[in-house]
């Protein structure tokens, strides 16, 4: 269709729009005149709408299982993605939820309005890369204001082709996912997609015994040796000289897991989640860690038979996934929570010392205490709900937490469970000696 312009003028008199600085009197009246100008359509007739308008309009579509559709703008990658939506309460961090591998398969919401202030900066990556579904957000902050940022938030999305929405009710959306529990959902940019289908994509996807650690782990054994950086480094007095050899299966592991274990002089192999538990054995480690990861423990049968096998052989430590399979493995069962633990403000009660922790926690499945055997302590209880939040098991130096004991919300209110691995690993090998 041509396009033309249609040009009219418009005579306004100053004396009745201005009146901070009224003109004189004057004989005659004075006029201002402007000229506009509007497209014409090839027939003669003015487009009803602008060319381009100034501002962004809603261009995406978030449509959930339950059929509700929230309108909302677009930012980062385009296109269509399908994931299970889950809240997060984290005031900050947004960049630490980003590239934590525990995410996959996930459209993480940030119930705080603002996100995106602080920009991204090199040194918050917690893996190798982002793998989340998508980002859902209140408010995307047009500017930066931190000294470590080198990028903007909607920069980062893009290049890493990961989908983000901005200007959608996050508050609401939150409370249906209070009361309904969870649910699938898709995000689109593509109009050329209708509500239907977007609602049959949403029905027909299931996060349910899904192997999402094969997608995250990493594809063969490699050394860890980097440390916490001196300038966030704590609690590094009274540490032992001596070091420990661990074995850490990555399951979806964050850094910063292997950055505090470094720190406190554990020098450290990293595994495949498929790796075989002969294999670790046959080095000779003084303890193992099973690591975080995404999805339903269930969904991977193989991970539970290598720790069966590991268990009683050498001391062990289990995070987030790794303690649900510990539970797997010692005979429990896990199960879905309703919408799960996402944020890093969670009380944790220590039952060994009757401690309160700050904890930050991401995790959708949860271990039934009634269902482990006898032996089987459960040692951290979350205070919001009850669920366990941490194990141990003295007879097959056994320990492993629910939470995220490097993420430092409390702020290092948890970090002390690495000085117990540590402590389990030596009076193992002191008794073995």
């Amino acid at each position: 269709m041509g396009v033309n312009a249609m040009g009219f003028s418009l005579r306004i008199n100053p004396s009745i729009c201005f009146t901070q600085n009224p003109p004189k009197p004057s004989s005659k009246p004075r006029f201002l005149t402007i000229r506009c100008s509007l497209p014409l359509s090839s027939d003669g007739a003015a487009a009803t709408g602008l060319a381009e308008r100034p501002w962004k309009v809603a261009d995406a579509r978030l449509v959930l299982e339950d059929g509700s559709i929230w309108r909302a703008k677009s930012f980062g990658a385009s296109g269509t993605q399908v994931g299970e939506v889950v809240f997060n309460t984290s005031l900050t961090g947004y960049q630490e939820i980003l590239t934590d591998p525990s995410y996959a398969g996930q459209f993480v919401l940030m119930t705080n309005p603002h996100i995106g202030n602080t920009g991204v900066n090199f040194d918050d990556e917690e893996s190798r890369q982002c793998f989340l579904a998508g980002l859902v957000i209140r408010s995307l902050s047009i500017t930066t204001s931190n000294w470590r940022c080198v990028e903007t938030l909607g920069d980062y999305l893009a290049k890493r082709n990961i989908m983000g929405i901005y200007d959608v009710d996050t508050r609401a959306i939150t409370r249906r996912l209070r009361q309904d529990g969870s649910l699938i959902g898709v995000l689109s940019t593509e109009q050329s997609k209708s509500d239907e289908e977007l609602l049959e994509m949403s029905r027909s996807w299931d996060i349910v015994g899904i192997d999402l650690i094969s997608g995250v782990t990493c594809n063969a054994p490699y050394e860890w040796v980097d440390e916490t950086k001196s300038e966030w480094d704590f609690n590094s007095d009274g540490r032992d000289q001596e070091t420990y050899r661990v074995v850490a299966y990555d399951f979806g592991i964050k850094h910063n897991i292997l950055r505090r274990l470094a720190s406190y002089g554990c020098k450290i192999t990293v595994v495949p989640s498929t790796w075989p538990a002969e294999e670790t054995l046959k080095m000779k480690p003084d303890g193992v860690l099973f690591s975080n990861g995404p999805g339903d423990p269930s969904a991977v049968p193989y991970a539970v038979e290598t720790v069966k096998q590991i268990l009683g052989k050498v001391p062990v430590f289990g995070i987030c996934m790794g303690h649900q399979l510990l539970g797997q493995a010692l005979g429990g069962k896990t199960f879905k929570m309703k919408f799960g633990h996402h944020g890093g403000n969670h009380p944790v009660r220590n039952l060994r010392n009757d401690r309160v922790e700050i904890s930050a926690q991401n995790h959708n499945y949860a271990v039934d205490p009634a269902s482990l055997p006898d032996g089987v302590e459960v040692t951290h209880v979350n205070l919001n709900d009850g669920s366990c939040a941490g194990l141990a098991y003295p007879a097959l130096n056994i320990m492993s937490l629910q939470y995220h004991p490097e993420a430092s919300p409390g702020p290092h209110d948890s970090d002390c469970a690495f000085r117990e691995f540590i402590e389990l690993m030596k009076s193992t090998k002191q008794a073995a000696a």
